[in-house]
């Protein structure tokens, strides 16, 4: 899926926030084990990330050849700060209206409105698609991202109290939320 939109950022800066693509591989493989490493809060340690340059050219082209899926990058003073997107849930009939959204944004840029213009451009895509429901899940202890995720719409629907089993903390609380489209 293709998107394309320019920002400011509130420190007055430009954003691009654009579909990836094969050229793109190195840049976003670079900021995805950046962000793993400087949070807590996302699905995996940066030594368990095993995507190659090839792998991630593979993925970026198959998703913006696809009505289904993106996959965004923010770019500012032309380097990637954040990745977003959205991918099926399933594909069969009973799964085919919901999708999964996903974020991260490198800490040097949070606070800049970044997270809050990926998360629209995420939601615009999944509508574009023709998804009737986005979804995610974030710590519970995230609360910034959670109070950005109401602000755009998203509810609570379930919690899981063992949802991700941290190296630092112990077992983190999921917050599973759903956003009507």
């Amino acid at each position: 899926m293709e998107y394309f939109k320019e920002i400011r950022l509130k420190d007055g800066r430009p954003c691009i926030i654009r579909s990836g693509n094969e050229e793109d591989a190195e840049g976003v493989l670079e900021n995805f084990i950046k962000t793993h490493t400087e949070t807590d809060n996302l699905v995996s340690y940066p030594d368990e990330i095993h995507y190659t340059a090839e792998g991630e050219r593979d993925l970026l082209k198959n998703k913006k050849e696809s009505p289904l899926m993106v996959e965004l990058i923010a770019v500012v003073d032309g380097k990637i700060v954040g990745i977003s997107g959205i991918d099926p849930l399933g594909r069969s009939y009973k799964m085919a209206h919901r999708a999964n959204l996903g974020i991260s944004v490198e800490k040097a840029y949070w606070g800049l409105g970044i997270g809050r213009a990926m998360t629209e451009a995420c939601i615009e895509c999944a509508r574009n698609a023709g998804y009737e429901q986005l979804e995610l899940e974030v710590v519970s202890e995230n609360e910034s991202a959670i109070r950005l995720y109401e602000s755009v719409g998203f509810k609570e629907f379930g919690r899981n109290p063992k949802g991700f089993r941290s190296r630092e903390t112990g077992y983190q609380e999921l917050i599973s939320m759903r956003l009507e489209l």
